[in-house]
Parts: C-alpha cells; sequence; structure tokens
C-alpha cells in the first residue's frame, strides 16, 4: 500500500486546518490551530502512524501514537481508518481503537471513546459514516455502523447501529429525532453542524419520560377517585389516605414550553 504523496498531504493538511474554522468559531487564525490545537495535532500525528502502520513499521507506529497521547491528551491507534476533513474538539481523553474507521467530515468533541467489546482479534470497534458528530464524553462501542450525518448526544453510550441523519442520546442510547428525505439532501449538500451533537430545539427524552409516567399516575388518581365516590355513594365509606399533589412535580423541557 502506498502513502499519499507530498502534493496529496499538503491538500490534506490545509484541510485540515479549514475544517476547524468551518466548527470552532473560537479558532481566529490559521497560526492559532496550526500552534495551539491538540486535536489537529493529532489528527496528523495519526497521518503518518497509520502510514508507518500500513507498511508494517507496527512498534514505531505504536509509538508515535504513543507519544502523540503524551502530547496531546489524545489517544489514536495507528490502525484506525479516519477520513478527511476529522475535526477533534478540545480533544483531552478522546481513545480511537485498532479497527475503528471514521468517514469524511466527522467531529468528535472531548471524552468521546470509539472502542470495543470483545477480546477477539478482527473488526471489533464502531464504524462512523459521514458528517457524523459525536457529543462530549459519548461512548461508542462494538462493531456497530453509525450512518452519514448522525449526531451522538454527549454522554451517550452507543451500542447499536444508528441510523443515518438521526440523532440518538442516553444510556444506552435510542433516536430521538430522525432527519426527513429533504433535511438528508441539504446535509449531504453542506455539512449541518450541531454543536456537542444536539439540536438546541430537542427535548429532553428523560423530561418527556418522566411526563409520561405523571400523566399515567394522574390518570390512575383520577379513576380512582371515581371509585371512591361510587362507594361513598353506596354506603361504604373509603379510608382516607391524604396523597400529595404532582402538579409541582411535572418537568417542563423545551417541547413543553413551545407547546
Amino acid at each position: 500500500m502506498k502513502c499519499l504523496s507530498p502534493a496529496a498531504v499538503w491538500r490534506r493538511l490545509r484541510e485540515d486546518v479549514a475544517c476547524v474554522f468551518e466548527r470552532d468559531p473560537a479558532a481566529r487564525s490559521v497560526w492559532e490551530v496550526v500552534t495551539a490545537y491538540p486535536g489537529v495535532h493529532a489528527v496528523w500525528f495519526h497521518r503518518l502512524s497509520h502510514c508507518l502502520w500500513r507498511h508494517g513499521w507496527y512498534w514505531l507506529a505504536r509509538f508515535l501514537s504513543h507519544v502523540s497521547r503524551f502530547l496531546t491528551g489524545i489517544e489514536i491507534h495507528p490502525g484506525a481508518e479516519i477520513g478527511r476533513r476529522f475535526f477533534i474538539d478540545h480533544g483531552m481523553g478522546v481513545v480511537i481503537g485498532e479497527t475503528a474507521v471514521i468517514g469524511d467530515d466527522c467531529t468528535l468533541y472531548h471524552g468521546v471513546t470509539l472502542g470495543g467489546t470483545s477480546w477477539q482479534k478482527g473488526k471489533r470497534h464502531p464504524t462512523l459514516g459521514n458528517g457524523v458528530v459525536v457529543g462530549a464524553g459519548a461512548k461508542i462501542l462494538g462493531p456497530i455502523h453509525v450512518g452519514d450525518n448522525a449526531r451522538i448526544g454527549s454522554n451517550s453510550v452507543v451500542l447499536k447501529d444508528v441510523p443515518a441523519g438521526a440523532t440518538v442520546v442516553g444510556i444506552p442510547a435510542h433516536v430521538v429525532t430522525k432527519a426527513s428525505a429533504e433535511r438528508k439532501a441539504a446535509i449531504a449538500r453542506r455539512l449541518e453542524f450541531d454543536a456537542y451533537g444536539l439540536s438546541p430545539d430537542m427535548p429532553d427524552p428523560v423530561a418527556h419520560a418522566i411526563n409520561r409516567m405523571l400523566e399515567h399516575i394522574q390518570a390512575l388518581d383520577h379513576q380512582v377517585e371515581e371509585l371512591r365516590t361510587t362507594l361513598k355513594e353506596a354506603g361504604i365509606p373509603p379510608q382516607e389516605v391524604p396523597f400529595p399533589p404532582l402538579e409541582a412535580c411535572r418537568l417542563r423541557d423545551g417541547e413543553d414550553e413551545r407547546g
């Protein structure tokens, strides 16, 4: 296998710098990105260590990745396959396993793990499609596939395949939104960026679930009151047991506030 030509390497380096300005509003100059962005440094170290790995220089590749981890706080196995315009924002604590595959235009935040769930050799790490955003602290585990333009919410634990264009959150992660066909087409034309893998208008799934449970309890409470009334009318006085009101316990999320 051949590595890239010097001209192609230069183009890739320019792309790596340019994508930072597209996804990080804090970036002010090329000099700042080149000298003070550990995520960029880690990607460049990996480009070299991966080339060494493909040529069979396994120890040297691992040693270079070890140096990169020491300098950047980001651990990328030299065997991992990473596409173009890959950006790691903040970066500290990111771990990318040996058989991980990352497509073009992907973004990872600090604390992300692309890990395995088996000690068996072979494919054991996830594959990310193009345009995937993985929020801070998220864990994507096992030889699963994350579809193009998917969003992984912060601190999620993903154990199953994620459809293209979907947003997943939670432990274990579950789909909360899925892009329409029109939105998928728009994303394909231009990278749509959601900071930390979440949209600002996405409802909180935990609050939503608790709200549904509270509504269920309130419905049961209403039925119990009707039964008590029926018993009283039949001359059978029910035992009086005070219950705390539930209205004050109701959680509000973005969806409820908009409604």
